[in-house]
């Protein structure tokens, strides 16, 4: 985990980010939310970097009140991009009255708390790429590969997007590509938490993501059990890694020129 080398890493990643606009979407907007944590910050410094600050729209989407609204703000004004703010709350509870509706004619008297926590991330989802469409744009997945190794993201919710620079850096590299671009490190080290149940993502998962980082890279858990949590949670999640499962019928002739 030591030999990671964030200048490196840092310049690769402009340059790739970079070189897939010009080939999937030359002269479009990158789109992604903006929720104050170290994901969507390095990220959209990222795409401010590799793009121009012109390029570059910040969707601010609290749930009612959010507490730490005032990082996201910061956020974009650091960066100095577009940005705005949608409120989904009304969306979130609409769409929450219709699912009970539905579930009680399936005979369920109530939604489960999974339903009720990963509704809002999809709502997000769909603004994201609401806006994304009309602006001309390309929508920026922020998840990272310690996230997403133990399934710790909303499938078609804060998973879905065109591109995604962070997802095959720890939550430590994110980190430091942060600090290599300078940010502060009020935002890059800001507590992870999921901003929906109220807990940080560590106590949610059970093990902290040095913990998790140190196994990814190295292969090495010293606390057996936990080891075990991880490789559970993966195996159980692996699904979310992967393209949709589909039934492989008859060969494919047609040739793009």
């Amino acid at each position: 985990m030591d030999d990671f080398d964030e200048k490196k890493v840092t310049k690769e990643l402009l340059l790739w980010l970079k070189n897939w606009f010009e080939e999937n979407g030359k002269d479009c907007n990158a789109v992604l939310g903006i929720s104050g944590g170290k994901d969507s910050t390095v990220a959209a410094a990222l795409c401010v970097k590799a793009l121009g600050k012109e390029r570059v729209i910040g969707v601010l989407m609290p749930n009612g009140e959010q507490n730490d609204i005032s990082d996201s703000h910061k956020v974009c004004k650091l960066l100095d991009i577009r940005n705005i703010t949608i409120n989904i709350k009304d969306a979130v509870d609409d769409e929450m009255k219709l699912l009970l509706k539905g579930v009680k004619e399936l005979g369920k008297e109530e939604l489960t708390s999974q339903t009720i926590i990963n509704l809002p991330p999809r709502i997000r989802m769909a603004t994201l790429y609401g806006i994304s469409q009309t602006m001309n744009g390309r929508v920026i997945n922020t998840c990272n590969l310690s996230e997403d190794w133990v399934g710790y993201s909303t499938r078609y919710g804060d998973s879905a997007g065109d591109v995604s620079p962070l997802s095959n850096l720890t939550v430590e590299e994110v980190r430091k590509v942060g600090l290599e671009l300078g940010l502060p490190y009020e935002l890059v080290y800001k507590t992870p938490s999921d901003g929906l149940c109220g807990k940080t993502d560590e106590d949610n998962l059970g093990f902290t993501y040095a913990t998790l980082d140190k196994y990814i890279r190295t292969g090495i858990c010293e606390d057996p059990q936990i080891q075990a949590l991880i490789d559970k949670k993966h195996l159980q999640n692996k699904f979310k890694l992967e393209l949709m499962a589909s039934y492989k019928y008859g060969k494919v002739l047609a040739k793009v020129r």
